[in-house]
């Protein structure tokens, strides 16, 4: 059984800050930012090629709400949403789950793109991509 699937069954404990039927909210053990927060379904699944849209939109509704929580607590200057899919992307807890991390200043935590533009056509891309 996975880490979250035992926090979600009590089993863990944890810093709860919101659940439901469906979906459970708790700090992130780690704090990248004060406020950093994790949000999950309570049903297991392994990340967000998985999960069924309605499972994954009320997660999003509870990450807005924590969200807006968080904004009118700590007043961060942004916030990041984030979601890890596979482990070459960071995920480190194969149950799906979003961060709402708190952004206090532009260093405080490291994200970053890199520019690739002149190495991609991004109209091959769509032509491949559309829906």
């Amino acid at each position: 059984m996975c880490i979250f699937c035992k926090i979600i069954k009590g089993e863990i404990p944890s810093k709860k800050l919101y659940e439901d039927d469906d979906v459970l909210a708790i700090l992130d053990i780690s704090q990248a930012t004060k406020g950093h927060t994790l949000i999950m379904p309570k049903k297991h699944y392994e990340n967000l090629l998985e999960i069924p849209s309605d499972e994954l939109r009320r997660v999003m509704i509870v990450a807005q709400m924590v969200a807006k929580k968080i904004n009118e607590v700590y007043k961060p200057a942004g916030i990041n949403l984030l979601n890890n899919c596979g482990e070459v992307a960071g995920q480190s807890v194969m149950h799906f789950h979003t961060h709402i991390i708190p952004r206090y200043t532009s260093s405080d935590l490291k994200l970053g793109f890199e520019n690739h533009m002149d190495q991609y056509d991004l109209d091959e891309i769509q032509k491949e991509l559309k829906l």
